[in-house]
């Protein structure tokens, strides 16, 4: 049983002190392959220079995070361009709209993930897609690059059945994670991911957030790590009527058909 992890933040300074020992405990708990998530132009290359150090498991998306859309200009565009050359990238992203932090102004947010948007329709990569809040907007402005975009996933969802139907009917990918473990904020997951059909659902970790609060034990310093993506699987599995096994074959096979791997 393999698992195929499509969201690690593996440059995150909480890496910083056993980064090799994460991975190795993420390959020794069935991933095959992890999907390394670059959120700023400045962040690229050192995701690129792990991939580098493991081109046959480590790949990477590169894109500019709406938190830091607000840096975005007339030039980001073409450092992009030059970033996603490389041949570890597999999506344009992590890029999209927070609405609910609005850490920069919804108009810089929308304006960086047109100009993403277009550049992976000019490359024909994916895109790997945040969304907090902000579905509505998402939407309208995917309609106009959906047809041409190669294909698309709404990274860690967590909105409501509204929204769900509406990416799906975009033929949009969507991606699970510890959220979903979550007896908080998570619950509504439950009774929604049985509804996204085969071929369309992959499965995350975001190490090192979101760590899976069904988790027993917990470490004591609450990170989360690519090895604890068993755990959301299983609830994940559990919340489909799937058994672990299944899930882990079909959310794999997506994955490596979206990210060409």
């Amino acid at each position: 049983m393999q698992w195929i992890d499509i969201g690690v933040n593996l440059t995150d300074k909480a890496f910083a002190k056993d980064r090799e020992a994460v991975l190795q405990r993420g390959w020794d708990a069935g991933i095959s392959h992890m999907l390394l998530t670059a959120t700023s132009l400045e962040q690229a290359p050192d995701v690129l220079q792990l991939c580098h150090g493991d081109p046959q498991r480590l790949f990477a998306t590169a894109g500019v995070h709406p938190h830091a859309a607000r840096d975005w200009h007339s030039g980001s565009q073409a450092e992009l361009r030059q970033l996603a050359a490389d041949p570890g990238v597999r999506a344009i992203g992590e890029c999209g709209l927070d609405f609910n932090r609005d850490f920069s102004p919804r108009p810089k947010q929308i304006n960086a993930l047109e100009d993403q948007l277009e550049l992976a329709v000019e490359l024909q990569l994916p895109v790997f897609l945040h969304e907090r809040d902000a579905a509505e907007t998402l939407i309208g402005v995917l309609r106009d690059y959906r047809d041409r975009l190669p294909a698309a996933v709404v990274h860690c969802f967590t909105a409501g059945r509204e929204a769900l139907y509406a990416y799906l009917d975009l033929d949009l990918h969507i991606g699970i994670t510890g959220w979903i473990c979550d007896e908080r904020r998570g619950q509504h997951l439950h009774t929604l991911v049985g509804d996204i059909p085969r071929g369309r659902l992959m499965i995350e970790t975001d190490a090192p957030w979101l760590l899976p609060r069904t988790l027993d034990p917990k470490p004591k310093n609450r990170r989360n790590e690519p090895a604890f993506i068993a755990e959301v699987g299983r609830v994940l599995a559990e919340c489909r009527n799937e058994s672990v096994a299944e899930l882990a074959s079909h959310t794999s096979a997506t994955a490596r058909d979206f990210f060409r791997l």
